[in-house]
């Protein structure tokens, strides 16, 4: 039976991710202009929610978890802030029956975001230790329409295209032609593209029914760069 001090955590745990949430709706209104919207939609804040972003953080920086900024989780990588996780989700447009491409699993908390918004999941992660730390940690949360592999995310997965949507969690200096290749028509890639230390922006490409693409930047981001053979 759990003490008094668990109860007193719980419940300071609601209090943040309730205080994380309200920082997403404050950060939509400071960029309402730029990201062309008032709110997200409510079945990607419900997922923002319902997901326990204390899981995805170290320990040592357990009381960062909810904090608006990225979070540290080693090798270098970190959680990107709750926000641009949200606006990422959130401009993928993600449905029920969809099948996801997810490069830079990193921690794991994005790929379990999408897994109560999507059909599917396919997350690639270049550091063997976070892939296989994250595939684990879903697991133990119940995310089984998630699949995680250790590779270059470069070249995304062709055994598994095309995909309804692809998410990007790290800045390349370009679109990689790969992820759009494997993108379906009527698709979207959400992705930072820019050099590390440079201006990089946060960009949607989408795909047509006649399979051209159309790009548009949503907003300047500061993400680490993707890693792997850039080509």
């Amino acid at each position: 039976m759990a003490g008094p001090g668990a109860s007193i955590l719980a419940r300071a745990t609601e209090a943040e991710r309730a205080a994380m949430l309200r920082d997403i709706v404050e950060e939509v209104g400071y960029t309402r202009t730029e990201i062309g919207k008032d709110a997200f939609d409510a079945r990607i804040m419900a997922a923002m929610a319902g997901v326990p972003r204390e899981s995805f953080v170290p320990e040592s920086h357990r009381l960062l978890a909810f904090a608006n900024g990225p979070v540290p989780i080693g090798h270098g990588q970190t959680i990107s802030q709750p926000y641009i996780v949200a606006l990422m989700t959130d401009l993928l447009e993600p449905r029920p029956g969809h099948v996801v491409l997810e490069i830079g699993t990193g921690s794991g908390y994005q790929a379990a975001v999408l897994a109560g918004l999507v059909h599917r999941v396919y997350s690639v992660e270049i550091i063997a230790a976070l892939a296989s730390a994250a595939a684990g940690r879903l697991a133990g949360l119940g995310c089984d329409n998630v699949i995680v592999r250790h590779g270059d995310g470069y070249q995304g997965w062709p055994e598994h295209a095309p995909f309804d949507g692809i998410i990007v969690t790290a800045a390349a200096p370009h679109v990689p032609p790969p992820l759009v290749q494997q993108l379906k028509p009527g698709g979207r890639l959400v992705i930072p593209v820019g050099l590390p230390g440079c201006i990089q922006q946060l960009s949607v490409i989408e795909k047509n029914e006649e399979g051209r693409t159309s790009q548009r930047d949503v907003l300047m981001v500061a993400f680490v760069p993707l890693t792997g053979e850039l080509r």
